[in-house]
C-alpha cells in the first residue's frame, strides 16, 4: 500500500486542495488518512479506482448518440 501526500495528490488529480476537502465532505473523494498531529494522506488505490471511474464514465459510449 501506498500512501499519496498533498502533492503528489494534486499531481495526479489536478485539483485544489479547497475542492479535494469539498468534495471529501461530500463523499464523492476518497477520504484522507491522518498519519500524525499535522501530517494526511490519501491511499494511491483509492485515488486510482476514483480517477478510474471517472475514465469510464467518459468513456462510456452515451444512449443518445448516433
Amino acid at each position: 500500500m501506498r500512501i499519496l501526500s498533498k502533492r503528489q495528490l494534486k499531481e495526479l488529480v489536478l485539483y485544489s486542495p479547497q475542492h479535494i476537502a469539498r468534495l471529501e465532505k461530500a463523499g464523492q473523494f476518497p477520504t484522507r488518512v491522518h498519519l500524525g498531529p499535522s501530517r494526511v494522506g490519501w491511499v494511491e488505490t483509492e485515488v486510482l479506482d476514483w480517477l478510474q471511474k471517472r475514465l469510464d464514465c467518459r468513456e462510456a459510449p452515451s444512449r443518445h448518440s448516433f
